[in-house]
């Protein structure tokens, strides 16, 4: 036992004993530091997982809350589009309920005159002068006119 006693507290003993030791401690140091590492990696990926998981759940419902706030949106300017018409729509109603728009309109647009007056439709010379030099059109009996417009329609379709 004195050899072994010895041979324990020798010098080459001691330091063989301190690097297993030393070996050791840092071998245990690098797998707590892995195992930290690997951890926080795993949860790092758990949750980039977990938010990529929440984008693609919300992406369709968020496109379609935006296209339908669009489509709301369009559908309340032409509602307002709409009711600007109705609105000008019966305005012209009240005014053709009137007796005297009606007349005038009538006159206006049908040349009616009422019973004694006499009507008449101012032409423009300038017209009348350009429309004899182009056709020749008022030297020539009405019907001729006539006929030669189907002539120019039936020709353009061909």
């Amino acid at each position: 036992m004195a050899v072994k006693d010895r041979d324990r507290f020798s010098t080459a003993t001691r330091i063989r004993l301190l690097g297993e030791q030393t070996a050791a401690r840092v071998y245990r140091s690098q797998t707590k530091r892995q195992a930290r590492r690997s951890r926080l990696t795993g949860r790092a990926a758990l949750l980039a997982l977990v938010l990529c998981s929440l984008v693609v759940a919300l992406a369709y419902p968020i496109r379609q809350y935006v296209s339908q706030r669009a489509e709301i949106a369009d559908l309340q300017q032409q509602k307002q589009q709409a009711q600007k018409r109705v609105e000008q729509l019966r305005d012209l109603k009240a005014r053709w309920q009137d007796d005297a728009y009606a007349e005038q309109q009538i006159r206006e647009r049908l040349h009616y005159v009422m019973p004694g007056e006499t009507g008449f439709i101012v032409i423009d010379p300038d017209a009348a002068k350009q429309s004899r030099t182009d056709t020749g059109a008022a030297d020539r009996p009405w019907y001729l006119n006539v006929w030669d417009g189907v002539d120019k329609s039936d020709a353009s379709d061909q």
